[in-house]
């Protein structure tokens, strides 16, 4: 089932690198986009979650059990999992859409590095890997790895006045940062659960997808960096980026 999964990422992606005329990395942009429609009911999801979890923050009962219960913290915990029971408010729901982009990570890392084998064991392997009838294979491989100043299915590999540089590696965590701070909710309580998850994804995911970034094909990056590009313009077009938290301060605490 797995290796169907990945084949499918690899026709998808070869599909589109033969349409365009043999450019893998605007191969894996498109790509991007595609799994973007494909995840918008997730995404919309999400920023349902957050404008809920804002909506609650600023709502006056809530602020007031947050008061009576202060200094209990379990008495605080239950209640705070009544109302979202009672409004139907789910508490990782900001967090799914990047739990659910961990299979699709591991999967767009395999076909791109199945599709750009040079190999014979490897050619082997993606020539196994073709379901897609009307692809010839044969016609298009070794694809072409080259896109701007990468090697696509390779880390980065850039050197400035001697020193390597992790222009990657850098690019993916702020987007990364930016992206997941924008969906975060005005105004959070320190003893709320989701809040808590938000502002640590915040952190780690940023860590974690730059160490992948630096480590893995770069074609990767491609992928996170274009990714994140497409969920914060996303959020800004609708109205739903919270700016604010991009400053220090800039979320207001529950008195």
């Amino acid at each position: 089932m797995w290796d169907l999964f990945v084949s499918i990422f690899v026709n998808v992606l070869i599909w589109i690198y033969d349409v365009i005329g043999n450019n893998f990395g605007i191969a894996i942009i498109l790509f991007t986009i595609l799994i973007r429609i494909v995840t918008w009911p997730l995404n919309a999801q999400q920023m349902k979650g957050a404008a809920a979890m804002q909506e609650l923050q600023n709502d006056k009962d809530w602020q007031a059990i947050q008061k009576k219960y202060a200094k209990d913290k379990e008495k605080l915990a239950q209640e705070q999992m009544r109302i979202y029971r009672e409004r139907k408010i789910s508490p990782f729901s900001s967090c799914l859409p990047t739990l659910i982009q961990f299979p699709i990570i591991i999967a767009l890392y395999q076909s791109i590095t199945r599709s750009l084998g040079s190999t014979p064991l490897d050619l082997l392997k993606l020539s196994r890997s073709i379901i897609f009838p009307f692809l010839n294979v044969s016609d298009l491989i070794p694809l072409n790895s080259k896109f701007l100043w990468m090697d696509l299915g390779h880390p980065e590999s850039i050197a400035i006045l001697g020193f390597a540089f992790p222009t990657l590696a850098l690019i993916v965590a702020i987007t990364t940062y930016i992206q997941s701070k924008l969906t975060m909710p005005a105004s959070t309580n320190p003893n709320d659960q989701s809040a808590a998850m938000s502002k640590m994804m915040s952190i780690y995911m940023p860590l974690l997808l730059g160490y992948f970034a630096l480590n893995f094909a770069s074609g990767l990056s491609v992928y996170f960096i274009t990714s994140n590009i497409l969920g914060i313009v996303q959020y800004a077009m609708q109205g739903k980026a919270n700016w604010r938290n991009l400053l220090p301060g800039g979320q207001k605490k529950v008195k």
